[in-house]
């Protein structure tokens, strides 16, 4: 990382943010086999993930991306896209924030959500291509209950947090970054982080 004053990102993020890949030019000649859109622009960041699908082998052939955000959020879709070429669509949905920053080379702590967006728009790209191919039965999220929009955080990942060894608000907002945006989620994700520890730890 360079250590120069008011700069702090590594060399990679730099270049990602400075000169972007794969950005969506133009919707109608880019005809995407699943389109994933996270995040909420009023209040944060939002990003759009497109992506194109060999049908045969099930992998990915070229992805397209749209981010309304900061550095880290154009640096991390941007790496994000040239990480998922050629990828199959199950090695694709299991990618996760800490990929996508380790790939990058770190992000500053505050900025680690950006990557969260990111791993989340793909695999609602890829939920949409399973859903318009007849494989709806592959989206893993389809009776997930969202508790925070900005940061697209299901109570079914509260849940699994929960599994993980969240016991506070704050040890679930370090895990899913929930409520890091707006915040105005916390009342409703902290009810539904004592359901789950009732669920499966009352009495343990």
């Amino acid at each position: 990382m360079n250590e120069q004053p008011g700069w702090a990102y590594t060399d990679r993020v730099k270049d990602h943010f400075m000169n972007p890949r794969n950005i969506l030019r133009d919707e109608d000649a880019f005809q995407a086999d699943g389109r994933g859109t996270v995040g909420n622009i009023k209040c944060g960041d939002q990003m759009e993930f497109f992506i194109k699908v060999d049908r045969q082998k099930e992998t990915i052939l070229e992805s397209r991306w749209r981010t309304y955000g900061c550095a880290s959020a154009i640096a991390s879709t941007s790496i994000l896209s040239e990480m998922v070429k050629g990828m199959p669509l199950t090695e694709a949905y299991r990618l996760s924030p800490k990929d996508i920053a380790g790939r990058l080379g770190g992000l500053p702590e505050h900025k680690i959500h950006c990557s969260v967006l990111g791993d989340k728009a793909l695999r609602a790209a890829i939920d949409d291509y399973y859903v318009k191919n007849g494989m709806a039965e592959r989206v893993k999220t389809k009776k997930a209950r969202l508790v925070c929009q900005c940061m697209n955080v299901t109570d079914l990942e509260i849940e699994q947090a929960v599994l993980e060894g969240a016991r506070t608000y704050y040890e679930l907002q370090e895990r899913t970054k929930l409520g890091t945006v707006c915040g105005q989620c916390r009342d409703e994700a902290t009810g539904v982080l004592n359901e789950y520890i009732t669920k499966h730890f009352s009495g343990s």
